[in-house]
């Protein structure tokens, strides 16, 4: 975490300065989430519910959805609260202003995470 934190806070940095901050938004998404349970080696394997993180000055602050639970399990696994597809959904219709079902196949739920522009 320290690694992104210091990635992310350099990159903003360039765009503050290149005074193109408010027309950037960045999105990290983890292509894997942990199991709960320790593996053989006291690790954790690879498993659901990754964690995806929104930046900019458009994003609204806060979380969305909730905690998963780390005992109401999938075979192990954590029950994600939202499709990652609706997150860019989000993006692509009220950030990109783009129609986001010929990309994602289908038509996802938008949800709250821009600011109102």
């Amino acid at each position: 975490m320290t690694q992104l934190s210091q990635g992310v806070a350099a990159f903003w940095a360039d765009l503050k300065q290149q005074r193109n901050d408010q027309r950037v938004m960045m999105m990290t998404f983890s292509e894997f989430g942990r199991r709960v349970e320790a593996n053989a080696s006291n690790g954790t394997d690879h498993g659901a519910a990754a964690p995806m993180l929104l930046f900019g000055k458009g994003v609204r602050e806060g979380v969305i959805g909730n905690h998963p639970s780390l005992t109401d399990l999938d075979h192990g696994d954590l029950k994600y609260g939202i499709d990652f597809r609706s997150v860019y959904a989000t993006i692509l219709q009220d950030w990109l202003e783009t129609p986001s079902k010929p990309i994602l196949g289908q038509q996802f739920q938008t949800l709250p995470v821009l600011k109102d522009v």
